[in-house]
């Protein structure tokens, strides 16, 4: 990479900027002409991040790129700078403790991804030399080298295929390791090269690397002696990714193009952008207030010393002389230094360990969603999988949930269901020459269309497509493959398999099987088939006109043994119908509108006879385009679209794809939530209306308000006037018309108020995104998004995949910045998982990129449920809950030490020992909370799935409001002043022994601290609801460990100490009777408060209701024990009784 930028840096050879010339084999093209071999990256694979020599300075400087990091480095070297009152320790231990395990996990990683770099780096390869096979390491490859690769491994670097064992010329692979998709991939030999690869002259000019998988271009020139150079076109189709698989082939034979870190699957290793959670936001901002609260403390503490010190003989008294060094110190610097120590001793009170335990208990938490066993699907033998462990609480907090239709809330498990040739209606059922008439114009009814318009439509059916035929071993059974999954199709009697990148496609050539047309296979460029009276017939593939997202078609152009040339042509009848006669598009779009209606996919079929003179023009501006390097695609396209005119429509097929299991439970569930679901799909409108109420997102009595071209065509009127009026007539009726509803409300309690569905295709997107120059663009918007929101739910059909990001964008930054979800499959979802806070994969029919890129991946639809209404809620309170402790618990032990300061002359003289400051947040209140934010379950799961109006009750971050901050602060400082003030009133008479001993200011800290740690805890276990074994022993072993450190630190005399502060302190603090009754009396009513709330607080919320819910199950049934199970329990075992 350095390379690459160092020669776009020096200038060089122009046209090296834009394409490379590699030589393959190295050997020069004609011996006349100079070979200077380009020097290019090796085939090295770098993903590390760290070496040895730069680990300890890289990982420092980015862990203190962290704010609180960085403050707790500051007040570290303030300790050691300045005299402060506690020792640099008490700082330094915490921070090094969270900056060292933070760079253990950090380097344990990069040591793994060393590991896997030498693993690959140091494979071994075959290298054609001088015609000898010769072994080498991976990372010797060099560009130019002819690369051996044999069946089943995979490929050391991106190239181009020179030859293969497969007759036809041909390869097949496996990209799974890139964009998660197994099924097989077809790739083509480079026509005309030379059996022998050693006599092979030629070069090879391409583009410079990039990243896209699916876009190459070059030319290769093949020089013979005495003869013109042959140039032969370079696509996707001949380049062989590194990290795919070699599949059903023997072996192949490849130049190599991009080695190393230019291998589009090292340029694709791209960080996805860090997502932050609600939660982080309102930490930093409780941060803030706890900064405010800290610099507030130390600004007054210093101006008070120096209010009490200005009175007389109170600044040098007697006992305490100055040294002539501080008669000369500079007021204002002796006071800049004094606030600093008493920033120093007030640090605390932002709590350095909290980063730790919240990314412990993301991380740990992160696999309870992977060990669930309800998401385990048998189908594909997978569970849930967790890509991103810092947004599990924002599961608990969406408000809108954006979903793919096709694959998502659809199976993508296709049928052929019926087709209409000609006008004419056939439905597979009882055969009658391959068809039955079971519909179709009232008038034409038990007719059909002719036979050779039937013949006509089924070899279309038969050649237009990128269908394989799969090669099975002895041992396999026949199964079709779908991108790695297994078509549930059932099979003929020929027991024929196919593979395919698309279910529709394989759906289509099976419903042409159920009616005597086989297809047979592709030979060498000669596509075979079978028709009804078991005829073979052949026809040879001159070109395939792929299918894009742009142009919703794909074509071909065959040759028929007599010499015709025809093109066949599939796709959406939004796309096909311009290029057909309309009268021909008013016989069959009645019937591809109805299809649509019943929620099945269509796609129209038509087909074209090409003159000699059209075919020739056609094939030689496509063999130009392909050969050009710049803007192949633009001019692919323009001939595409030249060729594809003035075509016969002959039919059109529905294909039905089944709704998810238990997808309209799903929906309604989210709806009950309170969860807006937009459904975003590139498919019609009328098939994505009627999966919306197949899926109960649209209900009977639902008035749709459509906003689509259909709508905006109006003869009269602009359609961007059109558009404007039509969003305001929605806008009264929806939102300005609407009765108030109470924020959270659905369906369920406002069945009286009329509910309204909103419809939007891409095009009017389009428009209403990028609206005419002299009109409000944000108004447009506002319209819209204020109809989206008072809707029940919105269909955005007809949609790019940038649009679906669009779509997403607008909303996560519309006001309010509301939490928003995205789900979909396929690889046309990508861009909306990205964009939205939180991205949710499918593991689908669609390749596995979706996957990949999503935060967490879910097997099907169904499990969305539990993931939101039982997961997400659990983390969020959990989360929540472990924030406002922790501030809590900061609050309770410095505000005594704040305190202190007004009795000891604001001489920051600590009230708590060295130890007890460092190992407070450390050891002894850490664990119960970290085992509560992992354990807890302030209500049993099924309760949360059952009533998902419970979800609303922590919608909008409820728990991390100012409200209950405020309501933990408070609570905070009356522990804090009852914790002093309770102690102080026990020393008014300090001789508290028999002997009349007298307690000191270290006896007086520690009982402070005593009861500080008892309450936090005891107060911790109040607070759970649900006990396990693990929060038993966390509490009453913290407890327990902070009785045994304190004895064992004041009972021993360690050398390393130069004074020993609680030497015996803790022992004879606990010989006195009145210190026991103040420890128990104190904690008991610091926590008098929480006890008298529970008692008579009236029972609200989800408790109560769990409770009601427990109470109405007669006799039982509904067990109790099945409730009150841990998650842990439930997680780990079974269901059965043994597991209390």
């Amino acid at each position: 990479m350095l390379r690459m930028r160092l020669n776009r840096l020096c200038g060089g050879d122009e046209k090296r900027v834009d394409s490379r010339t590699i030589y393959v084999g190295h050997r020069p093209c004609l011996d006349t002409e100079a070979f200077i071999p380009s020097k290019f990256c090796d085939n090295r694979i770098v993903s590390s991040k760290y070496t040895v020599w730069n680990f300890l300075p890289k990982n420092l400087f980015e862990q203190f790129r962290r704010i609180a990091n960085f403050y707790f480095l500051i007040i570290f070297l303030v300790q050691v700078i300045v005299d402060t009152p506690t020792s640099p320790v008490t700082s330094g231990l915490p921070l090094f403790f969270v900056i060292t395990v933070t760079a253990i996990k950090q380097g344990y990683e990069d040591w793994l991804r060393h590991k896997a770099d030498y693993e690959v780096n140091k494979y071994p390869v075959t290298v054609l030399e001088d015609g000898r096979s010769v072994k080498k390491e991976s990372e010797r490859i060099k560009v130019g080298d002819v690369v051996e690769v044999v069946e089943d491994e995979i490929f050391p670097c991106d190239l181009i295929l020179l030859q293969s064992t497969r007759e036809d010329d041909t390869c097949f692979v496996t990209t799974a390791s890139l964009d998660g998709e197994s099924n097989h991939k077809t790739h083509y030999t480079v026509p005309d090269t030379e059996k022998d690869l050693q006599a092979l002259s030629a070069t090879i000019e391409c583009e410079q690397p990039q990243p896209d998988l699916y876009k190459f271009v070059g030319r290769m020139h093949i020089y013979k002696a005495d003869q013109e150079p042959a140039v032969r076109s370079l696509g996707p189709e001949n380049l062989l990714l590194k990290g795919a698989t070699l599949k059903n082939t023997k072996k192949i034979n490849g130049v190599a193009v991009y080695t190393g870190m230019e291998t589009k699957m090292a340029l694709n290793y791209q960080g996805k952008s860090q997502k932050r959670s609600a939660v982080e936001k309102s930490i930093n901002a409780f941060l803030l207030v706890y900064l405010c609260i800290l610099i507030s403390k130390a600004v007054v503490c210093t101006t008070l010393k120096y209010v009490w010190q200005s009175k007389e003989g109170q600044d040098e008294p007697w006992y305490n002389q100055k040294t002539q060094k501080e008669k000369d110190t500079n007021m204002y610097l002796k006071m800049f230094t004094d606030f600093l120590s008493f920033m120093v001793l007030f640090n605390f009170i932002i709590p350095v360990s909290m980063y730790v335990t919240v990314e412990m208990q993301k991380f740990l938490g992160s696999f309870f969603i992977t060990w669930d066993k309800d998401f385990f699907d048998p189908e594909i033998q997978e569970g849930a999988l967790v890509n991103t462990s810092d947004l599990n609480e924002e599961l608990g907090q969406v408000e809108y949930v954006f979903t793919d239709k096709t694959g998502t809330l659809t199976q993508n498990n296709m049928e052929f269901i019926e087709c209409c040739i000609d006008g004419f209606q056939y439905r597979h059922g009882d055969e009658l020459d391959g068809f039955t008439v079971t519909d179709g114009p009232v008038s034409k009814l038990q007719q059909k269309a002719g036979l050779e318009k039937e013949e006509l439509f089924l070899r279309a059916l038969c050649l237009c497509h990128t269908v394989q035929v799969k090669e099975d071993g002895a041992d396999e059974s026949p199964r079709d493959q779908v991108d790695g999954v297994d078509g549930m199709f059932p099979q003929p009697e020929e027991e024929r398999c196919f593979i395919a990148s698309s279910p529709d496609e394989i759906a289509l050539v099976k419903g042409a099987m159920r009616y005597g047309f086989t297809f047979l296979g592709l030979e060498s460029k000669n596509m075979k088939i079978k028709n009804r009276q078991n005829n073979i017939e052949e026809y040879k593939l001159l070109h395939v006109l792929n299918f894009d997202p742009v142009r919703r078609r794909m074509s071909v152009i065959v040759q028929t043994k007599s010499g015709e040339m025809l093109l066949f042509c599939k796709g959406a009848d939004s796309s096909i119908f311009p290029r057909v006669k309309p009268e021909e598009v008013d016989r069959i779009r009645l019937h591809v509108e109805r299809n649509a209606t019943e929620g099945y996919r269509t796609l129209c079929v038509a087909f074209k006879q090409l003159s000699a003179e059209e075919y020739a023009m056609a094939d030689a501006g496509l063999r130009e385009a392909r050969l050009a390097l710049q803007d192949r695609e633009e001019k692919l396209m323009a001939i595409y679209n030249q060729v594809e005119t003035g075509m016969s429509l002959i039919g059109a097929t529905a294909v039905e794809d089944r709704l998810q299991e238990e997808a309209a439970e799903t929906m309604e569930a989210l709806q009950g939530a309170g969860i807006k679901v937009w459904v975003l799909t590139g498919d019609k409108m009328e098939t994505a209306k009627s999966t919306c109420y197949a899926c109960r997102l649209f209900q009977r009595g639902t008035e749709l308000l459509e906003l689509t071209v259909r709508t905006l065509e109006d003869g009269r009127t602009k359609r961007e006037d059109k558009l404007l009026e039509l969003l305001r007539d929605y806008h009264r009726r929806a939102v300005q018309d609407a009765p108030p509803v109470k924020a959270g409300v659905t369906r369920s309690w406002s069945t009286a108020n009329q509910e309204y569905g909103f419809i939007i295709d891409g095009a009017t997107l389009t428009l209403l995104m990028n609206p005419p120059r002299d009109a409000d663009a944000s108004l447009y918007r506002s319209l819209f998004l204020q109809i989206c929101q008072n809707s029940t739910a919105v269909l955005c059909c007809r949609m790019a995949p940038l649009q679906k990001a669009q779509i997403v964008k607008m909303v996560k930054n519309s006001k309010g910045s509301p939490i928003t979800l995205s789900i979909g499959d396929g690889a046309n979802d990508v861009s909306m998982i990205l964009e939205a806070h939180v991205g949710i994969g499918v593991k689908g029919k669609e390749g596995r990129q979706a996957v990949r890129n999503s935060d967490y991946a879910i097997p099907k639809l169904k499990h969305l449920k539990k993931l939101l209404l039982a997961h997400g809620h659990l983390y969020y309170v959990r989360i929540a809950h472990l924030v406002q402790y922790f501030f809590y618990k900061n609050l309770c032990f410095i505000l005594p030490q704040f305190l202190y300061q007004f009795f000891c002359g604001y001489s920051q003289q600590p009230l708590y020992d060295a130890a007890y400051l460092t190992m407070y947040n450390i050891c002894f209140t850490s664990m119960p909370i970290l085992a509560y934010s992992l354990l807890e379950q302030h209500m049993a799961i099924e309760v949360l799935l059952d009533n998902a109006t419970l979800y609303r009750e922590i919608a909008k971050n409820a728990m991390l409001r100012w409200r209950p901050f405020l309501y933990w602060t408070v609570l905070g400082i009356f522990q804090g002043l009852m914790f002093f003030f309770g102690v102080r009133f026990l020393f008014s008479n300090p001789a508290l022994q028999d002997n009349g001993q007298v307690f000191g200011n270290w006896s007086y800290g520690t009982i402070v601290f005593t009861v500080l740690v008892f309450t936090v805890t005891l107060k911790l276990a109040l607070d759970t609801r649900h006990w396990t074994w693990i929060n038993h022993f966390v509490i009453w072993g913290s407890l327990a460990f902070y009785v045994f450190f304190s004895f064992f630190w004041g009972g021993i005399i360690w050398p390393f100490l130069k004074q020993q502060r609680l030497y015996f302190v803790f022992a004879n603090m606990l010989s006195s009777v009145s210190a026991w009754l103040v420890i128990i009396i104190l904690i008991l009513l610091s926590l008098l408060p929480e006890l008298l709330l529970v008692v008579l607080r009236k029972p609200r919320g989800p408790h109560s209701r769990q409770k009601k819910l427990g109470q109405s199950n007669v006799g039982g049934s509904h067990s109790s024990q099945s409730s009150a199970r841990p998650l842990l329990m439930r997680t780990f075992s079974d269901e059965s009784n043994s597991v209390k």
